[in-house]
């Protein structure tokens, strides 16, 4: 990684969460400006944790730190932001994991509902690990639509990695297996494999989806390897009911969430960790390649509340 990469990630990364560290920094800010941290003020900031999509139960921790370490005194606003980045740092340590590539080829199985940023993620997942070196094959399971096997073949021409691909309305198990069969025989390091997007009242294709995993088990019983959730930032609260959901169906095994740059509701990422205690492999803020990249919980933490 070249020496000014961080700093472009930082700068990426803390102006893609600029939404949501403006809405906490100006509650904080209001808050200060009208009253010492009294119990009531800290009352109030909790909520306002709360409507940021924290979550009740990290909301509750923060007002007892602040409760305890500064009850009825004067403190700034970036005291606050410090406390609170220091917390949010801690609920989110335990699920900063990067995704191990641990055997060859490494299946990754990728869900998530339409319009998450799923078939883009896949592209730049190609992207990131092509540029180690890897060698990736991409398949195209979302064959419920065309627009996203077209999509993955662009993604897939940009990232020079092959993709397997069928018709529209093909057999998206039967694409799976070729593709582990194929990833095998030509000794990829990874098969990326794409999925339809699905919800709850779609049971077909949920049931599709379970399909595809019995069959990618039958060229290799220990696939996949990971199960990516693809989760959209902007869908707030909607993430949780997500992640119970594909949780049950697919056995996910790490999450990555996109389109952190377009909400105000960055905080449901430590709602998610804190309820579920998955890995969070990677965070996108943006629609460049460069914009996908492995979840740090200190930069997250502090980027969220507005601190440099």
């Amino acid at each position: 990684m070249a020496d000014n990469e961080p700093k472009s990630w930082w700068k990426r990364l803390s102006g893609g969460l600029k939404r949501s560290s403006a809405a906490l920094g100006s509650a904080i800010s209001d808050l200060v400006s009208k009253r010492k941290l009294d119990a009531a003020a800290i009352e109030e900031l909790e909520s306002e944790l709360i409507r940021a999509d924290l979550g009740v139960e990290t909301a509750a921790r923060i007002a007892s730190v602040l409760t305890d370490s500064r009850y009825e005194k004067g403190i700034a606003p970036d005291e606050i932001k410090a406390v609170l980045a220091g917390e949010i740092e801690k609920a989110l340590a335990a699920v900063a994991w990067p995704l191990e590539i641990t055997t060859r080829p490494f299946v990754i199985l990728v869900v998530g509902v339409n319009g998450s940023g799923k078939t883009t993620t896949i592209g730049k997942l190609a992207a990131h690990y092509r540029g180690q070196g890897k060698r990736v094959l991409l398949a195209a399971g979302d064959t419920f639509r065309a627009a996203a096997i077209d999509q993955l073949k662009v993604w897939g021409e940009r990232a020079g990695a092959p993709v397997i691909a069928g018709a529209q309305g093909s057999d998206a198990a039967s694409l799976a297996f070729e593709a582990v069969t194929r990833a095998k025989a030509e000794s990829c390091d990874i098969a990326i494999v794409d999925t339809a997007g699905r919800l709850q009242n779609r049971a077909e294709l949920m049931g599709e989806l379970e399909k595809m995993v019995r069959v990618i088990r039958k060229v290799d019983p220990d696939a996949p390897h990971a199960v990516l959730l693809v989760l959209d930032a902007t869908v707030g609260q909607n993430a949780l009911s997500q992640v119970e959901l594909f949780g049950k169906t697919a056995g996910v095994t790490g999450l990555v969430m996109t389109k952190l740059d377009g909400s105000a509701r960055g905080g449901i990422l430590v709602a998610l960790a804190t309820k579920f205690g998955l890995p969070v492999h990677f965070i996108g803020v943006g629609e460049s390649i460069e914009d996908l990249q492995p979840f740090t919980a200190r930069d997250f933490a502090r980027a969220l509340v507005g601190l440099e």
